[in-house]
């Protein structure tokens, strides 16, 4: 979460930490779903978890609950992912643009993330999970940043899975942040601008050591990205689901899983499940072009 500068633009510094929970190897449950799976696993998935609100809504309840009830999905789907050996979990918890909403909605789920942060500490620690965050911490009330500190020193030492929540986090911010971070370092010659390049760019993210998210599943049947992941998810496969968040839950994130293992990524390339066009021969072509020259002088010729 820190940048090639050294500096904290958005992120938080752990701050020591116990070792975490020992970690066997999968259970013959998780081991039989992948072994069903007739494709790629997905080593790192980022969702999008929407339609809190509007659950509740649906249900002549405030919005607030349907957030409450959601803490209960990121549990479960949290849990589920570490089982099934996912190597890197990344939950949009908050964007930048949630801090426009009343502000009863924020308080509550402000404080639902200092209590969910202090009820699960337990959970991730059987689990094995590293808790991290992404995004302007500062921007985050005193009682919830503290709350989130204490979590992730108590879980630096965890080596099952890293969750990372995005908190106070757009895209369109980070990018921007790293880039104010790496022109200072230019300025100060401590970058050389030859050097520069998208890896370069890439180690003054908010956390450079994130790789990137190999299926982005959104709740709730939206078909946006919503500022999320930009540079990261730029070969990401995308899943979208009309399932509001408060249901989503272990079927649901399995569904995706599935439906990731039977794509085929090709990262701006093509497939090589077909005929391969062979590479054009240089000589060949000059052949090919002294030949038209030749019957286009002979047609002048002749007119």
């Amino acid at each position: 979460m820190t940048g090639a500068s050294g500096e904290i633009p958005g992120g938080v510094r752990p701050v020591g930490g116990a070792p975490g929970s020992a970690v066997g190897d999968l259970t013959p449950e998780a081991r039989a779903f992948r072994d069903s799976l007739k494709g790629p696993f997905a080593e790192h998935v980022a969702i999008i978890m929407d339609g809190n609100g509007r659950w509740a809504q649906e249900r002549g309840w405030l919005r607030v609950r349907g957030h409450k009830e959601g803490t209960d999905s990121v549990r479960e789907i949290t849990t589920t992912a570490a089982k099934l050996g996912i190597k890197s979990l990344t939950l949009y918890a908050f964007s930048r643009e949630n801090w426009k909403r009343p502000d009863f909605e924020v308080s509550t789920l402000m404080r639902l993330l200092r209590l969910y942060l202090r009820r699960e500490r337990k959970t991730l620690m059987d689990n094995g999970i590293r808790l991290l965050a992404i995004g302007r911490m500062e921007d985050l009330p005193r009682f919830a940043r503290r709350a989130l500190e204490e979590t992730i020193a108590l879980t630096a030492g965890n080596r099952r899975m890293t969750l990372r929540l995005a908190l106070s986090y757009g895209g369109r911010t980070e990018i921007a942040d790293a880039a104010l971070a790496m022109s200072r370092d230019l300025a100060s010659g401590t970058l050389l601008e030859a050097d520069v390049d998208e890896d370069t760019l890439r180690r003054y993210l908010y956390d450079p050591g994130t790789p990137d998210p190999d299926l982005v599943i959104r709740t709730a049947g939206e078909m946006r990205l919503s500022n999320f992941l930009l540079w990261q998810a730029s070969y990401a496969e995308f899943y979208m689901t009309q399932v509001c968040w408060p249901d989503f839950r272990r079927k649901e994130f399995e569904e995706a899983l599935r439906a990731y293992a039977g794509r085929k990524r090709k990262f701006g390339g093509l497939l090589n499940d077909g005929p391969q066009e062979s590479a054009p021969d240089e000589e060949a072509d000059e052949e090919a072009d002294a030949a038209l020259g030749a019957g286009s002088s002979a047609g002048a010729q002749s007119a």
